[in-house]
């Protein structure tokens, strides 16, 4: 397939915060003049405009790709919104990938939104519909209760306690103490954790990131415009995505197949052998605390059932051999949904050209993968970027 490449040239992200005075599409504003200050372009500048956001009920909004439509900038341009749940965010700049590689586009910029505190009585009342009405929902799931089934299947299968998973809360907690952007960043040990609200066992509060209001937004350049823009263009060198089941009830849990399967895509397109020799720098989605050592085993960053001995060996702090989320990720910086992946491949970019502040990773960082996940976990979705 002839394709172009494709680089970041320009990000911006608005602060993630529980109830935000801003609507939707001024959040959505916030993001794109940021994004487009930051490449020194401006409006005219934009080809087409690709929205990802996940479904309407999270903003309380029908036609929500309309709603926020001239908030991201997508007046009188060619304009779509993508969503596939919490896997948006890394699907949007994937969905502006296409569009550039293929010549579609010369500049293509990416917006993610979520504000889902304008929701009642709370987002996850948009669930309770999903599930199969025959063999799910007389059992009344929420979202919760089926990924404490996840999380206690993960456990089981390689003999995890409870605090090997608090770890992972403790380290992006305190990790996003150095994000401008965090909603709940606080210092907080295994103990508060684990003494944390049972919520459905065994997930407790501490264990989750927060709902959140924020958007995020990324500029995708073909190479010869990149190369204009800026002489530290960092390159969107691999996308992958994979789509399972939504029967949660007729697959073994213990490990996410759909993430391995947008990974292997992901690193078959960037060349990558060995991902866990070969990434420098991984920021996997942390909706749940144990969702990213899930994620990093799906991402091959090790083998599977290891992940837990990593971050406790501490390979995955943010001064450890490979640093996983040393943004805060969702659970330090905050979740809405669609904005954090974006804000994962953000974070990403911001290492490799080496300007992400109080976060940077000590060394040389060329290669980052950044990857979400969504739906009734069956979406996984995977970007690697080298500079």
């Amino acid at each position: 397939m002839g394709k172009r490449r494709v680089a970041v040239v320009g990000v911006g992200l608005t602060k993630f915060v529980r109830r935000a005075q801003e609507t939707g599409p001024e959040l959505s504003h916030q993001a794109v003049k940021m994004a487009l200050d930051s490449a020194e372009l401006k409006l005219k500048d934009i080809d087409m405009v690709t929205l990802g956001t996940a479904p309407d009920a999270f903003d309380g909004v029908h036609m929500k790709g309309e709603y926020l439509l001239s908030g991201a900038g997508g007046n009188n341009k060619p304009y779509i919104r993508n969503f596939v749940g919490g896997g948006t965010g890394v699907f949007a700049p994937i969905h502006g990938w296409m569009h550039v590689a293929s010549g579609a586009a010369d500049i293509c910029m990416v917006v993610a939104e979520e504000k889902m505190s304008s929701c009642h009585p709370h987002p996850q009342g948009a669930f309770l519909t999903i599930f199969d009405h025959t063999t799910e929902q007389p059992l009344k799931p929420t979202l919760i209760w089926i990924f404490a089934l996840e999380m206690r299947r993960y456990m089981e299968a390689y003999g995890l306690k409870g605090e090997d998973i608090a770890r992972v809360a403790v380290k992006n907690k305190a990790n996003a103490l150095d994000h401008p952007s965090a909603q709940i960043a606080e210092k907080v040990t295994i103990e508060d954790v684990m003494n944390s609200e049972m919520l459905a066992d065994p997930v407790h509060r501490l264990d989750i990131s927060p709902a959140s209001d924020g958007a995020a937004a990324m500029i995708l350049a073909s190479e010869d415009v990149a190369k204009r823009l800026t002489d530290k263009p960092i390159w969107l060198d691999g996308v992958g995505w994979n789509l399972d089941t939504s029967y949660w009830a007729t697959k073994d849990l213990y490990y996410p197949r759909y993430v391995e399967k947008a990974a292997r895509m992901a690193y078959d397109m960037a060349g990558i052998k060995e991902p866990s020799k070969e990434i420098h720098i991984a920021e996997p989605y942390d909706p749940f605390d144990y969702k990213e050592l899930h994620h990093m085993e799906g991402l091959m960053l090790c083998e599977r059932g290891q992940a837990a001995q990593m971050t406790a060996d501490g390979v995955t702090a943010r001064d450890g051999n490979l640093p996983v989320c040393p943004s805060g990720g969702a659970l330090g910086v905050g979740n809405p949904i669609a904005a954090t992946g974006l804000m994962k491949v953000i974070e990403i970019y911001l290492q490799l050209k080496g300007e992400a502040g109080k976060r940077q990773v000590p060394g040389d960082p060329r290669v980052g993968v950044a990857q979400a996940w969504g739906d009734l976990m069956q979406v996984g979705t995977v970007t690697v970027l080298r500079r």
